[in-house]
């Protein structure tokens, strides 16, 4: 597949009153035509930075942006017409109606039929009821729908998409997610998608980044990365000798919550068969028994808690 989008040694350091510190350090990837590309990573991790790199709001210490195998340092203007951005996180003109903002947008753009464009993005994403009300009347919810509507005014061949569903009602949010499918498959826009809604992500994302203390610490699909995660969560619910079982569980140093009966036990896959079989020598009987494989939230809990070497 073509790269739409090369990053090379990406680096930000700020000066800041008690030194300089290091957001975004010495970071490479690439996003291809019509991938959905996952940027994950805890708060402060250097996500945010990154993303205004890539738009040029902020400016590399160190690196190289390119887009459509062009410089963006030295092409940006013309960049910038293919590329675009939503986030729930940004503010537009409190005082100007929906319908304004979106004019001065798509003038901003060129965009050849505006009206009709606007009205169909408004239609798509169920805000047409709002186009007369000044912005700062608007719910989160209806904020984010008009951020994404603007997102998409210009036909972008790249979007990047910062937490595009935070604020959205389960229904609205489902829409968006089959809307955004639906434009990487007939039109291959490239994505750049930031969620901390990991299902959504699993759901989204062909491959992943994950970013902690600016460095990237794990690149592949949704299911390699859950493979970082050794431990399983296995489901035990003990019918008898249950304060035995606690002794048990303490003897073999597992970690393991309980809530009368039901027991939540982490364990290695491979441990598994074999803690069974002692549970049973010791008559500890469990009446059910479920085992669940590690998922892109236990990665994720695992790297901001510190625990994946």
């Amino acid at each position: 597949m073509n790269k739409v989008l090369e990053v090379r040694n990406l680096t930000k350091r700020f000066d800041t009153p008690s030194g300089e510190i290091t957001a975004v350090d010495n970071i490479s990837f690439s996003l291809s035509d019509g991938e959905i590309l996952g940027l994950l990573g805890p708060n402060g991790a250097g996500k945010t930075t990154t993303i205004h790199l890539l738009l040029g709001v902020t400016t590399p210490s160190k690196g190289e942006i390119k887009y459509f195998d062009k410089s963006f340092d030295k092409s940006r203007e013309e960049i910038l017409k293919k590329v675009n951005f939503s986030s729930g996180y940004i503010s537009l003109p409190w005082l100007l109606t929906v319908d304004e903002i979106l004019d001065v947008f798509a003038r901003l753009y060129e965009i050849p039929n505006k009206k009709e464009r606007i009205t169909r993005l408004l239609s798509i994403f169920e805000i047409e009821d709002s186009r007369k009300k000044q912005f700062y009347k608007l719910s989160a919810g209806q904020k984010s729908r008009v951020f994404l509507v603007k997102a998409f005014l210009n036909y972008p061949r790249i979007i990047l998409l910062d937490e595009p569903t935070a604020s959205l009602d389960p229904d609205i949010a489902e829409k968006v997610r089959e809307f955004l499918k639906k434009e990487r498959k007939e039109f291959k826009v490239s994505m750049i998608f930031t969620s901390h809604n990991m299902p959504e992500v699993e759901e989204m994302c062909d491959r992943l980044i994950f970013i902690n203390h600016g460095k990237i610490v794990a690149e592949g699909t949704p299911e390699k990365i859950a493979q970082g995660v050794e431990e399983c969560r296995l489901n035990l619910i003990i019918t008898k000798n249950q304060d035995r079982a606690v002794r048990f569980f303490h003897e073999e140093k597992l970690k393991i919550e309980q809530d009368k009966n039901h027991f939540l036990i982490l364990a290695k896959e491979s441990a598994i068969a074999s803690l069974l079989t002692k549970l049973a020598s010791r008559k500890i009987e469990y009446a059910q028994i479920s085992i669940d494989k590690p998922n892109l939230e236990d990665f994720f809990l695992s790297m901001t808690r510190g625990k994946n070497d």
